[in-house]
């Protein structure tokens, strides 16, 4: 019996042993404070760590995290200056450094804050407008701060940042504030599209100008071309039939020369005269003006005439052609007359050379673009062309004026008239044609 109570009294002995031991080792974490109180008053603070208690009189009211916290308020309706209310929901960073005043100088610090936040937020958003506080969320939040420092100092709170997490309108002011804000960007669509149309007629009207411009230049240098072109030809044109009818005239008077020449050469009698005066006569007839021809009834008067004329008696009273004397001096056309020697010069000429390969420089210009400054127009001295340039467009003025220039063959000559027949015996002549002179006598 006495064994059984001498059991049981140590096992009491171990179990109070333990609980004593557990009560006096402490472990406190690290960023935790541990406020002791001894006997039900406050004896110290206590450093994270081994800390030892005396059991049974020392004890741990309570534990404190001495990081940063967040804390999360619900939505707190909230009137603004224009009798709207909103919910504005706000988040609160802080953080205790004195854990005994947190402890002991209110009940419940969370609450505390929640409160001093609701209170100072109405407060300020009271004397806003709804604009004003969707786009005022700084001050807000430094108006906020301010006034829970000063409150939560003696807490041994530190209130590190307040935010505001949203502001919501009631509905209907949300459906009108999302109906302005979407004609609000109507009206600058608009905007912007009227002034996309604007910029757009203002850039065609620009580049019709421009092209107008040009075009009207273009239009300009191709009639001064034309028009220098024309003067040119005409110019050439002119110097080349010039040329040519003095060309021309000169050798149908080499012609006629030649068939005075030829005819004086011949000797012809008037017999042979007599009878090519016979054979023009129908080619007389032939013209298409010719409706009436009349043969003269003295017409073998007219042939005495003409024998007596170009012939001279001979010993035997027949009239016989004798040639003049025979001036076979080549002339030169050129040399007719000191004024009409550059007629005949084929030389091109440099400054006409110069100014068409210009104009065709000119004309081969590409067009400037859209917006650029027009080309300038060539001055009247232009910038000299290349030999090859140069080379070719003298060929083509050379090959223009020897076309020109080339004369056509002369009209109106007079037919070469035949061999002579040889002269007739008188003595086998017949009886004499009437209006001929008769043969003198053997």
């Amino acid at each position: 019996m006495e064994s059984s109570v001498l059991l049981v009294v140590v096992v009491l002995l171990v179990l109070f042993v333990v609980v004593a031991l557990v009560r006096a080792v402490q472990i406190i974490p690290q960023a935790t404070a541990a406020v002791v109180e001894r006997l039900g008053k406050f004896k110290a603070v206590e450093e994270p760590g081994l800390v030892f208690l005396v059991p049974f009189v020392d004890r741990i009211r309570e534990r404190i995290d001495l990081r940063e916290q967040v804390v999360s308020f619900p939505p707190q309706p909230v009137i603004t200056k224009d009798n709207l209310t909103v919910n504005i929901d706000t988040v609160v960073y802080y953080q205790v450094n004195d854990p005994k005043n947190a402890v002991y100088e209110i009940a419940d610090y969370i609450n505390g804050v929640q409160q001093t936040t609701t209170t100072t937020l109405r407060n300020v958003v009271g004397g806003m407008s709804l604009e004003e506080a969707l786009t005022s969320r700084d001050q807000i939040n430094t108006v906020l701060r301010g006034e829970l420092d000063d409150v939560t100092g003696r807490w041994g709170i530190r209130v590190a940042r307040v935010e505001l997490k949203a502001i919501d309108p009631p509905p209907s002011i949300q459906a009108s504030m999302e109906q302005q804000m979407k004609a609000d960007r109507e009206k600058r669509a608009m905007i912007l599209t009227a002034e996309g149309q604007r910029e757009s007629a203002i850039r065609s009207a620009e580049g019709q100008k421009q092209s107008q411009i040009l075009t009207a230049e273009g239009q300009k240098q191709a009639a001064i071309l034309n028009a220098e072109a024309d003067r040119q030809s005409r110019i050439l044109r002119a110097q080349g039939e010039r040329a040519a009818r003095y060309l021309q005239a000169q050798g149908q008077a080499k012609a006629i020369e030649k068939v005075f020449a030829a005819i004086k050469a011949g000797k012809p009698t008037p017999e042979l005269l007599a009878y090519q005066y016979l054979q023009t006569l129908p080619q007389m007839a032939q013209g298409d003006a010719n409706k009436v021809w009349i043969v003269p009834s003295d017409f073998g008067k007219a042939l005495e005439g003409f024998s007596r004329m170009l012939g001279a008696p001979g010993d035997d009273g027949v009239f016989r052609f004798e040639p003049s004397a025979s001036d076979d001096t080549a002339s030169n056309p050129a040399d007719d007359d000191e004024s009409v020697k550059d007629w005949f010069d084929t030389a091109s000429d440099p400054k006409l050379a110069q100014a068409v390969a210009a104009a065709e420089a000119q004309a081969r210009a590409d067009v400037p673009a859209l917006g650029a400054a027009p080309a300038p127009i060539p001055s009247s001295d232009p910038v000299p062309p290349s030999a090859a340039e140069t080379d070719e467009v003298t060929r083509k003025i050379e090959r223009a004026r020897a076309e020109s220039a080339t004369p056509t063959p002369p009209r109106g000559l007079p037919p070469v008239p035949p061999a002579p027949h040889p002269r007739p015996n008188p003595q086998d002549a017949g009886p004499a044609r009437p209006g001929y002179p008769s043969p003198p006598p053997s």
